[in-house]
């Protein structure tokens, strides 16, 4: 079994990621800070910025129950870490159902355009209130917990010069060679935080947590994603969360790519889907 890390003054907490700061005098506005942990390369993590953008709208909607069961989010541009400030305009309050704009900006430059709903998600520890139909093929292909021999993003792992979230995440990719026989890609990743709970911010975060599914046919590089949408079916359990990340078809230019994540009980808690540019074939002098 993989111990969970202590807290130290080095370990970065997603929990401070999170925090926000209503800006005084301009109702609907908060400041936050998202620094070099956060990064994938030089930029702000797509997926940090997701669950941030979410925060955001349940702080701007003011109820507590209120969870963000869906996001919907346009990329504009990629903000370098530092201060962000995130915009927001409550367009609905409905008896099960709120509608939020989040506009995330950093100086004068709009970065990603969100509209999150706002709800109860699943319940389905209850008797009364589980799926009447589920996918358990996740669940069934990982197990529970990593397996031993799939280490950590950290010193010496291939990933770690590019993926500073391994600072604050406890994140296992099981390695998958590039295809070139035809097969789907399919990436397992393992993932926690090294220090606290795993909440449904944490939860949404790992909706964008899996290597770029390009990287199965040999495209590597920087794969920016342009739109994505994800969905908080539940609150999850603490402890590992188990991700599947797939495509449909790797263009050319564009690609899809979805990620299912799962709990340590077994339960989908995120789906997301996101479209993204292929990164350009590597050329090789001769």
């Amino acid at each position: 079994m993989a111990e969970q890390a202590t807290a130290s003054p080095a370990t970065p907490l997603f929990s401070d990621a999170m925090v926000l700061r209503s800006v005084e005098g301009r109702p609907g506005e908060f400041d936050g800070h998202l620094n070099e942990h956060w990064t994938i390369g030089p930029k702000v993590h797509g997926g940090v910025m997701i669950a941030l953008c979410a925060k955001a709208a349940r702080e701007a909607y003011g109820d507590p129950a209120g969870q963000p069961v869906a996001v919907s989010a346009n990329f504009l541009s990629a903000p370098d870490p530092g201060e962000v400030r995130l915009v927001t305009a409550v367009r609905k309050r409905g008896r099960r159902i709120g509608l939020v704009d989040v506009e995330l900006v950093q100086g004068d430059r709009a970065c990603v355009r969100a509209v999150v709903n706002l709800g109860e998600p699943e319940h389905d520890g209850e008797a009364s209130r589980r799926p009447l139909y589920t996918d358990t093929s996740v669940a069934q292909l990982m197990s529970p917990e990593p397996p031993a021999d799939v280490p950590a993003i950290g010193p010496g792992h291939s990933a770690a010069e590019i993926n500073h979230l391994a600072r604050g995440c406890d994140i296992r990719p099981l390695v998958v060679e590039a295809l070139d026989d035809g097969r789907a890609p399919a990436f397992q990743v393992w993932v926690r935080p090294r220090v606290g709970v795993v909440d449904e911010l944490f939860a949404l975060m790992c909706g964008d947590i899996s290597l770029p599914v390009p990287y199965a046919v040999g495209r590597r590089g920087w794969a920016p994603t342009v739109q994505l949408t994800a969905y908080l079916r539940g609150l999850p359990a603490d402890g590992w969360l188990r991700v599947l990340c797939t495509a449909a078809q790797i263009g050319q230019d564009w690609f899809d790519e979805d990620h299912t994540v799962v709990d340590s009980a077994g339960r989908i808690v995120v789906q997301t889907r996101q479209l993204a540019l292929v990164p350009p074939e590597e050329r090789h002098p001769g």
